[in-house]
C-alpha cells in the first residue's frame, strides 16, 4: 500500500500505463547570431500558443470553461513581458533559447515554490509546465499520445499537466497517480472535473510501478495498491459500487436549501480567487461567496491594479452572484505570498511580520484604492468587506475609519454604494480568538480561517514535514478555539462563518453544527457533498457527539471518535 494526497474522490481499478519524463538536457552554448536564435525562440513560443489555444478550446468543449481557464492562464503567463521579455533579453546577451527559457522559468518557479499557500505553489507548477512545453518544442521532442490508451487504464506520472490532461479520454482512464501535486493543484482540479479518481504526491511511484501492473486508486482516502491480493481487490470492487451509488445521491441535493436533519438552515458559500470563479460557484449551487481572495488580482498582474481595474473585477463577481452575498477579503499579502512589484521587504520570519492587514494599513494610499473599489462595487450586489489576520481591535477600527471617510467622499460626489455595507474580520490567530468577544462587538461578521488558526495555535510551520503531525484542526486546542470564536459571535448576534478547508471536512461538520456555525464556505466542487453531510446531522446528535469529542485529550482520540460516528 502506498499513501499520497486524496485529490479526486472515487475508486479506480485498472492496468497501469507509466508516463516517463523526457530527457530535456541540452548544451548551453554561446550564441553569435542572436537574431536567428530569437526567431527560433519566437517560433517555438508561437507554436506553444497555438497548441495551448487548441487544447484550451478542446477542454472547454469536453470538460468546461473553468478548466479551460487553466490553459488560458498559461497563455497569459507565457506572453507576459516579465517572462518572455526576459527570455529575449537573455538571448540578446548570447544565451541559447533553451538556457533562457530554463533560467527565467526556474527563477519564477523558485519564487512561487517557497510560498506556503497551496494555490501559490500551483503557480510554480504552471510555470514548470510552460518550461517543459517550450523546451520540448525547442528540442523537437514529441509527447506520448494519452488519448489512445485503452479502457481501464491507470495513468502513473510525475505530474499530470494541463497539456497532458487535454488528451485524456475519461471513458478510458480509471485512475491517476502522480509523484507531485496537492488538493488545489491543477492536476487535482482537472481530475475532479473529469471525475477520475486521483491520488497525488505518491513518492517515487513511477519507479515503483511498471506498465500492465494492476492498480487500485482510492482517491477518497489517498491510498494506492499495486498488484493487490484477491481479497483486497474484491473489497474495493464493492467500495467502488458504493461510491457510485453515493455520488448519484448527491444529485438530489442540487437546488435544495442547506438544512440539518432537524430542519435548521445554514448558508453554504464558496471560496473563489477570480471573478470568473463566481460562475463556477453558481454552477455548483453555491449560495454565495464566503471568500473572494482579492490577492489573485494582484498576483495575476505585473502592476498594482488601479481602482478601476479592481472595481471592474469586484463588480463582475457581485453581478454574477445576482444579489447573493459576496465577501471580499482585502489584500492578504506577505508571509508566503510575495508580489514582486509591491517591493515587500524580506523578513526573517514573514509569517509573524509585515503581512495582510498590517501591510495594508502601512500602505494606506494603495489600500484606499482597494477599499474604494469594493465599496463602489457594493452598489451592484450584496458585497461585504473582510479583513485578514486581525490581531487587535485597533486594526478593525482603523479600517472602518478609512471606509467612513470613503463614504463621506462618495456622498459628496454622488457615487452610489451600499450605505449598510458590512465589515467583518477573519479570525485566524490566537490573539483574535482570545479577544473574539471584543471584536464581535465591533465587527459585522466573523470568518474563521482554519489554516492559519491551526498553524499559529500549534506553533507549526505547515510546510515543515518534521512537525506536520501537529498540524491538525482536530487538535483539542484548535477545536476549543473554534468553539470559543463561534460562541462569542453568537452572543453578539453576528454571523460566524468558516472559509478554511475544515468547513468541508465531513468529520468536522457535525462539530460545527453543534458549535453553531452559520456559514460554511467551501470549494465549489464540494458544495453538494457538504450539503449532503449537513443534512444527515440533527443539532441534538451533533451536540451529543461534540460533548464526547470535547472531553477527549488527544488529536488521535478525537479523530477516531469522529470516524466512528461518521455518516459519510
Amino acid at each position: 500500500m502506498h499513501k499520497g494526497i486524496a485529490a479526486s474522490r472515487g475508486i479506480g481499478i485498472g492496468s497501469v500505463c507509466v508516463i516517463k519524463e523526457h530527457d530535456l538536457s541540452f548544451e548551453k552554448k554561446k550564441i553569435e547570431d542572436t537574431a536567428a536564435e530569437k526567431e527560433r525562440f519566437n517560433k517555438a513560443l508561437d507554436e506553444f500558443k497555438a497548441e495551448t489555444t487548441a487544447m484550451a478550446e478542446d477542454i472547454r468543449k469536453r470538460i468546461g470553461p473553468k478548466e479551460a481557464e487553466i490553459l488560458e492562464g498559461h497563455l497569459v503567463m507565457a506572453s507576459d513581458p516579465s517572462m518572455s521579455g526576459e527570455m529575449l533579453k537573455m538571448i540578446d546577451a548570447g544565451q541559447c533559447a533553451e538556457a533562457a527559457v530554463e533560467a527565467v522559468c526556474d527563477m519564477f518557479i523558485g519564487m512561487f515554490s517557497q510560498m506556503d499557500d497551496e494555490m501559490m505553489k500551483q503557480r510554480a507548477s504552471d510555470i514548470s509546465d510552460i518550461k517543459i512545453s517550450l523546451l520540448k518544442l525547442l528540442l523537437g521532442i514529441k509527447d506520448i499520445d494519452i488519448s489512445k490508451v485503452p479502457k481501464g487504464t491507470v495513468l502513473a506520472c510525475k505530474d499530470l499537466t494541463p497539456s497532458m490532461t487535454s488528451q485524456i479520454n475519461k471513458d478510458n482512464v480509471s485512475g491517476i497517480i502522480t509523484e507531485v501535486g496537492g488538493k488545489t493543484s491543477h492536476s487535482a482540479i482537472l481530475a475532479r472535473a473529469l471525475e477520475i479518481p486521483a491520488v497525488l504526491s505518491v513518492p517515487d511511484i513511477t519507479s515503483l510501478v511498471k506498465d500492465k501492473d494492476t492498480a487500485i486508486i482510492d482517491g477518497t482516502e489517498g491510498i494506492v495498491y499495486i498488484n493487490p491480493e484477491g481479497d483486497v481487490l474484491s473489497q474495493y470492487i464493492i467500495k467502488r459500487e458504493d461510491f457510485i451509488r453515493k455520488q448519484s445521491e448527491l444529485k438530489g441535493f442540487l437546488g435544495k436549501e442547506t438544512l440539518t436533519a432537524d430542519g435548521n438552515s445554514v448558508e453554504l458559500f464558496c471560496n473563489i480567487g477570480t471573478p470568473k470563479d463566481a460562475k463556477k460557484a453558481l454552477e455548483c449551487d453555491g449560495e454565495g461567496i464566503g471568500l473572494f481572495r482579492s490577492e489573485f488580482l494582484f498576483m495575476d498582474s505585473n502592476h498594482q491594479p488601479s481602482e478601476e481595474e479592481q472595481f471592474a473585477a469586484y463588480k463582475e463577481a457581485a453581478q454574477t452572484m445576482g444579489g447573493k452575498p459576496v465577501i471580499i477579503r482585502t489584500l492578504d499579502v506577505g508571509g508566503d505570498k510575495d508580489i514582486p512589484y509591491l517591493n515587500i521587504k524580506k523578513e526573517e520570519n514573514p509569517f509573524l511580520g509585515y503581512r495582510a492587514v498590517r501591510y495594508c494599513l502601512g500602505n494606506k494610499d494603495s489600500y484606499n484604492l482597494q477599499l474604494r473599489a469594493i465599496v463602489r462595487a457594493s452598489a451592484f450586489g450584496k458585497v461585504k468587506i473582510m479583513l485578514p489576520l486581525v490581531t487587535c481591535v485597533d486594526e478593525l477600527r482603523a479600517v472602518k475609519d478609512m471606509i467612513a471617510d470613503i463614504k463621506k467622499d462618495f456622498d459628496a460626489n454622488g457615487i452610489a454604494y451600499d450605505k449598510d455595507i458590512e465589515v467583518g474580520c477573519m479570525i485566524e490567530t490566537p490573539a483574535a480568538s482570545l479577544i473574539a468577544d471584543i471584536l464581535a462587538k465591533e465587527a459585522d461578521f466573523f470568518s474563521i480561517g482554519t489554516n492559519d488558526l491551526t498553524q499559529y495555535t500549534m506553533s507549526v510551520d505547515r510546510g515543515n514535514a518534521d512537525v506536520a503531525y501537529l498540524y491538525s484542526t482536530f487538535q483539542p486546542s484548535v477545536l476549543r478555539s473554534i468553539k470559543h470564536i463561534i460562541e462569542c459571535g453568537r452572543k453578539e448576534g453576528i454571523p460566524v462563518g468558516m472559509c478554511g478547508e475544515a468547513a468541508a471536512d465531513p468529520l468536522m461538520i457535525p462539530l460545527l453544527i453543534s458549535f453553531g456555525l452559520t456559514e460554511f464556505s467551501v470549494n465549489p466542487v464540494l458544495v453538494l457533498t457538504a450539503r449532503c453531510i449537513i443534512s444527515k446531522w440533527s443539532k441534538a446528535e451533533a451536540d451529543e457527539l461534540a460533548d464526547k469529542v470535547m472531553s477527549l485529550t488527544t488529536e488521535a482520540e478525537i479523530v477516531a471518535a469522529l470516524k466512528e460516528a461518521s455518516k459519510e
